[in-house]
């Protein structure tokens, strides 16, 4: 059996070898019989053993056992004649249908028993009997899997099957094997074991090699892939009874269906499909596979199996783009299909969340977005065809074109437009795979379309504009405006667009200036191109026009395109001439030449009338065609055409190649002679060897003169070196110039007298004056020179010129150049020459011309102020108009001009800065009256914002506010009364509602009265209006719960009848509305309603209309309602209320019998108010009673008789009134007081102790404390000895908070101690401060406590901020406090006493809060003051004093001295402590090592700046601080250096350009400061310093360098790498002359005995009574010979000392929060030893430490004592 390719067709071969013909459903359409190989042994000879279909399904391949395949032509229809097309000799071959050739593809040893291909039918698996499985590919597609034996099998493979992920094995052995891509086994299923399982016979692999079926006897068992697991899943069997063996399967390709043929003949149909689904009643969707999904047209019947290549599964497949593309997502990839064009793609895609957009505007390709990006993908692609950023998808906005009109030459053409922004158009070749243009526009773009070939754009802008651009050429050109439609022609070039009421084509649109156009009525719609016709669908209103187009015309264009020449001319020899045409005959003739049809160019330029190159090309095709008869072809290649056409492109060097490549030399030379183009021509005979050579020359000669070509002429001579004669011809051909030029370049020319004043003659009268001052010049005539360079405004030269030669003219010729300059409008280029000339007036004028606005200002800066304030008005002016106000104030300041600042201001709507200025020069009532009438000119002109905010600054709103009013602009009116009159805004909300409820603006009332928070007001408003759903409405929204009910009410009450009881009913309302009437009086209204529709509700109306009566008196009424209502019983209470005692009596015996009990206490009541006792008891016990007589009794205060009565009637309740009697003497006041105490002492005496206690705890006397107070304890005392242990804690637990509160802390805690209650009375004591009752009694009684005490006594100091006391306890928090309070003096001395990391962790502290407020001295005196350590936490606070320290500004100077020591010293504390800790030696050391040698380096400096003979020391240490750029500000460093060197005008640092350090060891790249540390003013001055420097010719700007060819100041040198050694004085490199301190620690010599020699100077007794320069003083533990600068400054300490003789601290390097040694007295006398000069004199430094050589002293130097010198070396030597 075998399906066809195309699912149509199913054929099944019988055993009596026919072959049938099924539909897919099933249906037999044919058949036809099978031959043998040889007829000669009959038909039943052979079985057919296998079929396949091929590719087209036009053919049917059958194998049979007599070794034979024939190929069956079965047709393309149903019926078709069946015949054999070709017929091959089986083996394993490979068949070629075409050439009807087999070749063998590889022999075996052992017969086939199966055979099957991969999924792609690309490779083919052989099963052999003796088990072997052999692989074949015919392309294995990349995978790089081997070729021939597999695998063998157990058992001879009869079921073979290929799936994508491995090979299925089976056979008689009942097993089936799943073999790897290189024949490992991979999976076995057995069912040997399964006596009803037989062999297995047959295989067959879905097309989407996911699942395999297998037969076998009476069941068919199917394994499906696992991808999760990566092997296979066996499915449930089918098994069906009696099928029998099945011995053949296929698969329909589809994937939807699988045949099984069995041994009794017959061929069952199984559907394979997983689900099934109807999509939007057209599609039917079929998963028959988790990669396969076949999708049904149900109206046409058409489907597309979609199918994932990759085997991945296929998720919801959707249909979009008017039903025609699917699209569907599996985990990688995205399949995308067209079903008309059965294109089907699949490419990779990761999942974006079903976020893509899909356009299917383009049937080619389809656009997908995601994400801000562009992807597009070809039908029947697999790959992406291009992908771009871009957030503008839009068919309008994205033009692709894809092969739509095939051109000559090109294989493939795809092309992509887009917008980058919506502005920027970028065009894409996506064949290459690259950006082909970009172009930028003006404007919105908001359409574009590529034309077919991909070559040129059309665009239109939002201005209506319609743009062509030239992808080829990059050139853009507007063709168009008022653009409405555009559109390409379909398979063309041509344009149809329209302007207004006109219709614009372009029928070549190389020319876009050749337009055709038409008047049009309507408007574009559509264009259509149909059976060789275009049409331009026009709408006039109700009607529909076309236009149609010529079709020629466009026909042109298209042949043109196609290459086909000689249609395109014979096109255009019927059209008559006209713009069109003739745009179309230069397009031909550019094309024709390009393609070589020279006969078609002739033509072309003969219509068009260029009858020179006509003719030119007729003879050139007559060369060709004679070429063409001698030696073939069309002629073009001969050498005469080529060099012909190179000639008319006017190629003339390749024309000349081409002759000289022929030897046609003479042809050559007779173009150029013919051209007169004699130069080429006597090269080509030059170079040639020519024999007429000369002869050329000299009629070349002769020719010039006789066509009087004098220059040429002498340009000739002068080449053959006969100058007199050139310079002759020159003058003669007036060029006196360029006989001057060759005068002067030849020496024996500049002495010839008459050669130089026929020259200069002739240069003077032709004012050729800068040439002739030249000229003068270099004969040595420097007057005469001046003179012609002043004529001749050459002021360059003349300047020059006079500098050597008249110098007191120099000025005068920068007036004059300058003057020049103005002439000729360059005043930009003058301003300079005006201030050479000093001409300060002229060079403002000029600066203000050239608009150099800045420069002007500078000059005038200069001026005095007379001269400049014209001009400043005139900058200011500008520098308005360019809205820069501030610098604009400045100058009209400058120039006194105020007012017109103030004017500018309020021009410029910036009212707040004019009233600024304003207030500074007038008074205030003046800048009011000014801004006020301002603002009602404003006013007056509608611009009611600028008056507002001018009102607003002169703190008026009450006038803005009016303004508003006045306009009737209330939500403006409203935002003002809510900015300044907020306590008002409510009130203005309701007068504005009320204004517009009257003008009838009931809308705009409703937003006012609801601000004003009056709902009310809005309802009522529209209930007067008769506007009840708005009034519902308002209420509902914005009024109470119940407020919207009776609006409705309301409206249902103004409607009436039935139509209040259907409004009520419908709001659900009915039954609040009926009782809402009752309740408001309108009982008719009710009676009304509850008629109606609600009669039950009549009882109750009835009741409240009775009590309403009631309320009015009308009692007879009421008590007619009262029994309508059937309450008898309130007439009878309403009576007995009135004291109508017959009237209730009467209702009472006749309507209510119960009630005449109510009468008669009615009656008792009133004769109580009357205080008729007798009478009243007597009604009450009458109607049975008692307990009322008591109550009454009770409210008159009658206890007594109150008593009597409840004794008598009711003795039980006689405890009860006893004790209530108590409570209501408790609560009379003192009164109650005394009657609570008398009571108190009663139960006391009758021996009631508990009710005692309560009685003497009830006394509450505000006004006595003292009472209370004994009380409280009498009932304590009672409690203690009378009540038992739980109620006498009981009442001190109550008594004693009460004495807390009362402030009787010692009582209360002696009444908790009684009862053992310790932690209460602990806390007693403490509550009243009674600190040390609280300790001792804890101490004593609940040792535990102790802490508890304590810490509650910390809280409390704490709380009360007495630190001083908390130090005793607990220091650390003392400390913290301290900090937080910010008495930092007294935190670090009491820190000090603690250990030596509490102390620094709270200077840290200190040293952060001084940084952060700026005071980064006095942190960085504090460090000096206690030290450095080494803690990692601190570095960042170091780091910080550097920078700060190096940023601040006015420290590059002596005074800053004392500075910089201090921040050396901690740098070297912190170093000297960074070594012996962890942190040695890390990025962190080495960092501050680095800012230690910078601190040192800018001590030294500022110590050297005091002495004018150490300036080349100061400012050699400001350079070498350069090489620490990436630490210092770099243009602080460079600037500092610059001032330096140029102070000691020594180098060119000034002039210098970054890129000269490249070779030093000064940073090339360094951090950009944040900010500028030179102020304005320096910069500019420097700038105009080194300007001034720059134009000095004489200056050589070059690094000045040492003995290593390198920069001085460089430790690297260029050419070796190697580094030396700083000098410790100096920063420059120790090369030769050297001091070595120590190992790695040197000073130049020189520099050395320099500062020697200043101290030396500085030792006079004049010298010695300020700051200088001193010896160090220090001996014994010191080291000498070192040098002390500035205050008397010790090089061995580094102390500051007021005078020479003063003793120094012990060490350099200890901090000073550590103890010092011992000072040692020293002798007067000065001792000399070597080079050391020392003074011993005992006292003492004062001030910081400055140590110039802090880092080594001379190993050989000794320290003296006062005992005689020492052999050993100072233990503070460093």
């Amino acid at each position: 059996m075998a399906w066809s390719a195309s699912s149509a067709r199913f054929a099944v071969c019988t055993a009596e070898r026919v072959v049938l013909l099924y539909d897919e459903q099933g249906e037999r359409r044919d058949k036809f019989s099978t031959k043998p190989a040889d007829a000669k042994y009959g038909r039943k000879s052979y079985v057919v053993k296998g079929m396949a279909f091929s590719p087209d399904s036009t053919k049917l391949a059958i194998g049979q056992t007599d070794n034979i395949v024939y190929v069956y032509r079965i047709g393309e229809e149903w019926g078709d004649k069946k015949v054999i097309c070709n017929k091959f000799i089986q083996t394993v071959r490979l068949a070629n249908t075409k050439n009807n050739k087999s070749s063998t593809i590889y022999g075996t040893d052992s017969y086939v028993v199966s055979l099957t291909s991969n999924v792609s039918g690309k490779g083919i698996l052989s099963g052999h009997a003796d088990g072997t499985i052999v692989r074949f590919f015919f392309d294995d597609e990349g995978s790089g899997e081997s070729q021939g034996k597999l695998a063998v099998h157990p058992c001879p493979p009869y079921a073979l099957a290929w799936a994508s992920n491995s090979i299925v094995a089976a056979g008689c052995d009942k097993k089936i094997v799943a073999y790897g891509k290189e024949g490992n086994v991979i999976q076995t299923f057995d069912y040997s074991r399964d006596l009803s399982e037989k062999e297995f016979t047959t295989a067959a692999t879905s097309p989407g090699g996911q699942s395999i079926v297998i037969g076998s006897y009476d069941r068919l068992r199917v394994l499906n892939w696992s991808p999760r697991r990566s092997a296979w899943e066996e499915g449930k069997p089918k098994e069906i009874a009696h099928l029998y063996t099945i011995t053949a399967l296929a698969w329909k390709r589809d994937g939807s269906r699988i045949c099984a043929g069995t041994l009794c003949g017959g061929v069952e149909q199984f559907d394979c499909c997983l689900r099934r689904s109807i999509y939007k009643n057209k599609f039917e969707i079929i998963y028959v596979g988790p990669s396969q999904v076949i999708v049904k047209n149900l109206s046409t019947g058409t489907r597309v199996v979609l199918k994932s290549q990759y085997g991945y599964e296929i998720d919801e497949v959707k249909i979009l783009g008017k039903d025609r593309y699917l699209v569907a997502h599996t985990s990688d990839t995205l399949l995308l299909g067209d079903i008309t064009s059965n294109k089907l793609s699949e490419v990779a895609w990761q999942g974006s969340g079903g976020n893509e957009k899909f356009f299917f505007d383009n049937e080619n390709v389809c656009m997908i977005s995601n994400a801000g990006e562009l992807t597009l993908v070809e039908y029947g692609s697999n790959d992406i065809l291009g992908s771009v950023r871009t957030e503008f998808v839009n068919p309008h906005l994205v033009s692709v074109r894809i092969n739509e009109r095939r051109q000559r030459g090109v294989e493939e053409n795809k092309s992509l437009a887009y917008l980058i922004d919506i502005k920027t158009i970028a065009t894409v070749d996506l064949v290459g795979g690259y950006s082909t243009g970009t172009i930028s526009h003006d404007s919105k773009i908001d359409w574009l379309e590529l034309n077919e070939t991909g070559r040129k754009l059309l665009f239109r802008d939002k201005k209506l504009r319609l743009q062509l651009y030239d992808i080829e050429s990059s050139t853009k050109t507007t063709i168009l405006n008022y653009c409405s439609y555009v559109q390409w022609v379909p398979g063309s070039d041509v344009v149809v667009a329209q302007n207004r009421n006109s219709l614009c084509i372009w029928y070549n649109i190389d020319a876009p200036e050749r337009v055709t156009m038409f008047p049009l009525k309507g408007d574009i719609v559509d264009l259509e191109r149909n059976d060789g016709k275009t049409e331009v669908i026009v709408s006039e209103g109700v009607n529909t026009v076309s236009y149609i187009l010529d079709e020629g015309l466009i026909e042109f264009g298209t042949a043109v395109d196609d290459g086909d020449y000689h249609r395109a001319t014979a096109f255009l020899e019927t059209l008559e001439m006209s713009t069109e045409t003739e745009a179309m005959w230069k397009t031909l003739s550019r094309l024709a030449l390009e393609a070589r049809q020279l006969h078609i160019a002739e033509r072309c330029f003969a219509a068009l009338g260029n009858m020179a190159k006509a003719r030119f090309l007729h003879e050139t095709n007559a060369i060709a065609d004679q070429a063409a008869q001698e030696h073939g072809g069309d002629g073009t290649d001969h050498y005469l055409v080529r060099a012909r056409l190179a000639m008319l492109d006017k190629n003339y060097k390749l024309a000349e190649m081409i002759f000289l490549e022929q030897n046609a030399t003479e042809e050559a030379m007779d173009m150029y002679q013919e051209l007169h183009m004699w130069d080429e021509c006597i090269v080509v005979a030059k170079a040639k060897g020519h024999p007429m050579l000369e002869q050329l020359r000299r009629g070349y000669y002769q020719w010039l003169l006789d066509t009087q070509q004098e220059e040429k002429a002498g340009e000739v001579q002068e080449g053959q070196g006969d100058y007199l004669t050139a310079i002759s011809l020159y003058l003669r051909a007036g060029l006196p110039a360029k006989a001057a030029q060759l005068a002067m370049s030849r020496d024996e020319l500049l002495t010839n007298g008459d050669v130089i004043d026929r020259i200069s003659t002739a240069l003077i009268r032709g004012e050729l004056y800068e040439q002739a001052g030249d000229l003068f010049e270099k004969v040595g005539n420097p007057r005469k020179a001046l003179e012609c360079y002043d004529k001749g405004n050459a002021f360059l030269k003349a300047v020059e010129l006079a500098r050597l030669a008249f110098p007191a003219e120099v000025v005068k010729l920068e007036e004059a150049w300058g003057d020049h300059l103005v002439r000729q409008k360059q005043l930009d280029a003058a301003i300079n020459h005006y201030i050479e000339a000093r001409c300060s007036v002229k060079a403002i004028e000029a600066a203000l011309g050239a608009r150099q606005w800045k420069k002007a200002i500078y000059i005038l800066d200069l001026q005095d102020k007379q001269t400049a304030a014209k001009y400043y008005l005139k900058i200011a002016q500008h520098y308005a108009a360019l809205q820069e106000y501030q610098v604009a104030e400045e100058l009209y300041i400058k120039g006194g001009q105020t007012k017109d600042a103030i004017d500018m201001y309020t021009q410029a709507g910036l009212w707040e800065q004019a009233h600024k200025l304003a207030i500074k020069c007038m008074s205030q009532k003046d800048v009011t009256v000014l801004y006020i009438t301002q603002a009602q000119e404003m006013e007056k002109q509608g611009k009611y914002k600028e008056a507002e905010r001018l009102y607003i600054t002169v703190n008026e709103p009450d006038l803005a506010i009016t303004m508003y009013k006045k306009c009737k602009m209330y939500n403006e009116m409203v935002c003002l009364v809510a900015k300044y009159h907020k306590d008002l805004l409510g009130d203005t909300h309701l007068h504005l509602g009320k204004e517009l409820e009257a003008e009838g603006r009931l809308q705009e009332a409703e937003y006012h009265y609801l601000e004003a928070k009056d709902w009310k007001a809005t309802v009522n408003m529209y209930r007067v209006n008769d506007m009840w759903e708005e009034a519902y409405r308002v209420a509902k929204a914005h009024g109470g719960a119940n407020s919207h009910k009776h609006v409705a009410y309301l409206w249902a009450k103004s409607l009436g009848g039935e139509a209040a009881v259907k409004l009520l009913s419908k709001f659900g309302l009915l039954e609040m509305a009926i009782d809402h009437a009752t309740d408001s009086g309108v009982f008719e209204f009710a009676f009304e309603l509850a008629r109606l529709s609600m009669k039950q509700k009549m009882p109750d109306i009835h009741l409240k209309y009775a009590m309403f009566l009631e309320d009015e008196g009308k009692f007879e009424e009421a008590e007619g309602e009262f029994i309508k209502a059937g309450k008898p019983k309130e007439a009878v209470l309403m009576f007995v209320h009135n004291q109508d005692w017959d009237a209730a009596q009467r209702v009472a015996e006749a309507h209510d019998p119960d009630s005449v009990a109510d009468v008669l206490i009615g009656q008792a009541r009133f004769a109580f108010e009357r205080r008729e006792f007798q009478k009243a008891e007597a009604f009450l016990l009458r109607a049975q009673r008692p307990e009322l007589a008591i109550k009454y009794y009770k409210e008159a205060g009658m206890w007594s008789e109150a008593l009597r009565i409840c004794k008598e009637y009711m003795p039980s309740r006689l405890g009860e009134l006893q004790e209530e009697c108590g409570r209501e003497a408790g609560k009379k006041g003192s009164s109650g007081t005394e009657g609570l105490l008398e009571q108190a002492r009663e139960w006391e005496q009758a021996g009631e102790y508990a009710r005692a206690v309560e009685c003497y705890l009830k006394v509450q006397d505000p006004n006595n404390s003292v009472l209370v107070e004994k009380c409280l304890l009498k009932a304590a005392e009672l409690a203690v000895k009378f009540l038992g242990q739980s109620q006498s804690m009981k009442v001190t637990r109550t008594v004693a908070p009460q004495l807390v509160a009362m402030k009787k802390y010692s009582t209360a805690a002696e009444l908790y101690l009684n009862f053992n209650l310790i932690q209460e009375a602990i806390d007693a004591f403490i509550e009243g401060e009674e600190w040390s009752k609280a300790k001792h009694v804890a101490k004593e009684l609940d040792p535990r406590s102790e802490a508890y005490v304590d810490q509650r006594y910390k809280e409390y100091l704490k709380t009360q901020g007495k630190v001083d006391s908390l130090v005793g306890i607990d220091v650390m928090a003392a400390l913290d406090i301290y900090a937080k309070q910010e008495q930092w003096e007294k935190c670090l001395e009491v820190a000090a006493k603690q250990n030596y990391e509490v102390l620094h962790k709270y200077v840290a502290l200190y040293a952060t809060h001084l940084i952060r407020e700026g005071g980064w001295e006095r942190a960085l005196r504090l460090y000096v003051q206690h030290g450095a350590p080494a803690n990692p936490q601190n570095f960042n606070i170091y780091k910080r004093l550097f920078v700060e320290m190096v940023n601040a500004s006015g420290m590059n100077c002596a005074e800053a001295y004392s500075s910089w020591a201090d921040l050396r010293d901690v740098l070297l504390s912190l170093c000297e402590n960074l070594v012996k800790s962890s942190e040695a030696n890390t990025p962190a050391h080495e960092e501050f090592e680095r800012m230690l040698l910078i601190s040192h380096y800018c001590a030294t400096r500022s110590a050297t700046q005091g002495l004018k003979q150490l300036d080349t020391m100061a400012a050699q240490l400001s350079i070498s601080l350069l090489r620490h750029t990436d630490l210092l500000p770099a243009d602080k460093a460079f600037y500092e250096a610059g001032i330096a060197a140029k102070a000691i005008e020594e180098g060119n640092l000034d002039s210098l350009d970054h890129s000269d350090f490249q070779r030093t060891d000064i940073p090339f790249e360094v951090p950009l400061p944040a900010q500028q540390h030179v102020p304005e003013e320096q910069r500019e001055e420097v700038k105009d310093w080194v300007l001034t420097m720059s134009m000095d010719q004489q200056l050589e700007q070059v690094l000045p360098q040492d003995e290593r060819n390198t920069y001085e100041a460089s430790l690297v040198a260029a050419g070796t790498g190697v580094r030396s050694l700083p000098c410790l004085l100096t920063g420059y490199p120790v090369l030769r002359n050297k001091i070595e301190l120590k190992p790695g620690r040197e000073v130049n010599k020189d520099a050395w005995y320099k500062f020697m020699m200043a101290v030396k100077g500085m030792l006079s007794p004049e010298h010695l009574q300020g700051p200088g320069l001193y010896p160090c003083t220090r001996v014994g533990d010191c080291h000498t010979g070192t040098m002390a600068l500035s205050t008397s400054l010790c090089l061995g300490t580094g102390k500051h000392g007021d005078g020479i003789s003063q003793l120094h601290s012990p060490s350099l390097s200890r901090p000073s929060s550590q103890p010092a040694l011992a000072q040692q007295s020293h002798s007067q006398q000065p001792v000399w030893k070597g080079k050391v000069y020392l003074l011993k004199k005992a006292e003492t430094h004062t001030k910081g430490i400055l140590h110039l050589l802090f880092f080594a002293l001379p190993a050989d130097l000794q320290c003296h004592q006062d005992l005689g010198p020492s052999t050993s070396t100072c233990p503070h030597h460093y």
